[in-house]
């Protein structure tokens, strides 16, 4: 089993940043995806970024292109979402994903791809 704690939520204003904290634990895997989803209020939840180990580059979707970051600390068994120039439309409850295996780039941005899910933290962008 795998255990996913979503951290790094919170209030901020347009153009901010802040930066997202998926911390795991339990079982390891040497090649596995990650994948970052977002969810506002009465709408589908998104795919956002995702990163594949032990190879391959991150995908982000169109929106948060050129603005969020996908990165790890291997040490720290932690995967973050680094999110700059913030706008209103990213307000919405972010969750962190993991999935076993080594998903090909069609399916990253699938929820249904993923095994294990953090339990969200909420993001604010607002004045």
């Amino acid at each position: 089993q795998v255990q996913l704690v979503d951290s790094g939520g919170g209030l901020v204003q347009p153009g901010g940043s802040l930066r997202l904290s998926c911390a795991a634990s339990g079982r390891t895997f040497s090649s596995y995806t990650v994948g970052w989803f977002r969810q506002a209020p009465g709408k589908e939840r998104e795919f956002v970024a995702g990163s594949r180990y032990s190879s391959g580059g991150p995908i982000y979707a169109n929106s948060v292109k050129g603005r969020f970051t996908i990165s790890r600390d291997n040490a720290k068994n932690t995967h973050y979402l680094q999110m700059n120039s913030l706008k209103p439309e990213d307000t919405a409850v972010y969750y962190c994903a993991l999935s076993a295996k080594y998903l090909i780039v069609t399916t990253m941005t699938s929820g249904n791809a993923y095994d294990y899910w953090g339990q969200g933290t909420q993001v604010t962008v607002s004045s």
